[in-house]
């Protein structure tokens, strides 16, 4: 089973928070982790839904 990768746009709606602000998580390497594949940004979901339960539990969600 190959996991899903999802897209900065992919990743920003699901967050529900603006492109620039996922963008400026990724340069300060505050956000969930992501890698470059082919020149593009992606994510892996489970990466994601690990950094957003971190947050949730560190009650950093929104700051």
């Amino acid at each position: 089973m190959t996991e899903e990768l999802m897209t900065s746009r992919q990743v920003s709606e699901f967050l529900n928070v603006p492109a620039a602000t996922l963008r400026t998580w990724r340069l300060r390497g505050s956000g969930p982790q992501s890698f470059r594949l082919c020149g593009t940004v992606r994510y892996r979901r489970s990466v994601v839904e690990a950094w957003l339960a971190e947050q949730e539990q560190a009650g950093q969600v929104g700051r």
